[in-house]
């Protein structure tokens, strides 16, 4: 990865019997606007507090519980404990479940995207996963906890990398139940206007290229800040060094985990635990990255 890529998150890719060391990346970063709430008599910044809404007093932070709504207006507490009980346990694996087409994957589903790189002298059954996945045009249907936060996953191949995005599960996704559509087909057009249309389409047609589009809003913005700074105080924010990358013995004999995953090796593993012809690689712990006002990393309850 470039210089200044951070390792969000270590472990392992897994399906069957094959383990892949690896690290993600954020892969795409908030570029919009942020405005903090400033007292324009003194120019000091405003907080958020704890409001009871129908008094409209402060409270404690030691008088709030957590509740979830199950009918109007009433609720169920949940106690910390309670809360921690049920938390997804962290294994530090990317467990692929699944491979499905990759054209199976509706966009609606795509959510968040992370840079997935080797690490520990991966770098071989890495990229056999990466050409084995272009060449079969699959894509990997995998688990994965981060911050506390189980999420489904796509590990999907682009270029040189195997890429993560993140995914909504199914039941956070509308169906198109509710909306007035259309039926599919051309039943609701004339040849001709298909003719037209298809003209138009390929004349405003072109490559892909991202530097072509930009968020005109922020450019213009950043215009106004620009010119009415005249005269203002800048600070450095010094980002922590990443971390050197441990070193692990390399995976072995990958023809034969291949094999045994074919032949339901990993079944029988599970029954009765047998010495693995792969690296024992202990799963490296998460690193306690602190957000940037540019990160894309996930949080505990916004991930």
């Amino acid at each position: 990865m470039a210089n200044g890529s951070r390792t969000l998150w270590k472990g392992a890719i897994t399906f069957g019997l094959v383990h892949i060391p690896v690290g993600l990346h954020t892969a795409a970063t908030s570029e919009g606007v942020d405005f903090d709430w400033l007292d324009k008599r003194t120019m000091d910044p405003v907080g958020y507090k704890r409001v009871n809404k129908r008094t409209g007093k402060e409270i404690d932070k030691d008088n709030i519980v957590k509740g979830v709504e199950y009918e109007d207006g009433r609720y169920v507490i949940i106690s910390p404990d309670e809360v921690e009980a049920v938390f997804p346990k962290t294994t530090q694996t990317i467990e692929i479940e699944r491979f499905i087409d990759a054209n199976e994957m509706p966009f609606v589903f795509l959510e968040r995207p992370y840079f997935v790189a080797p690490v520990n002298k991966s770098d071989k059954v890495y990229s056999l996963l990466r050409e084995t996945l272009i060449a079969t045009g699959k894509i990997g249907l995998a688990k994965v906890v981060i911050a506390t936060k189980q999420h489904l996953a796509a590990l999907v191949p682009s270029g040189p990398a195997l890429v993560l995005n993140l995914l909504r599960w199914g039941d956070e996704v509308k169906t198109l139940d509710s909306l007035d559509l259309p039926p599919a087909g051309k039943k609701n057009v004339s040849a001709a206007e298909l003719k037209m249309a298809a003209q138009l389409v390929k004349e405003m047609s072109g490559p892909w290229k991202p530097e072509d589009f930009k968020d005109e809003f922020r450019i213009q913005v950043m215009k106004l800040v620009e010119k009415k700074a005249k005269a203002g105080e800048g600070k450095t924010v010094l980002e922590p060094e990443e971390e050197a990358p441990q070193s692990g013995a390399e995976v072995i004999d990958l023809t034969a985990l291949l094999k045994r995953s074919l032949k339901g090796g990993a079944k029988a593993d599970a029954k009765a635990p047998a010495k693995k012809a792969v690296a024992k690689n202990a799963p490296a712990k998460k690193a306690a990255t602190k957000a940037t006002a540019k990160k894309a990393a996930p949080q505990r309850k916004a991930a």
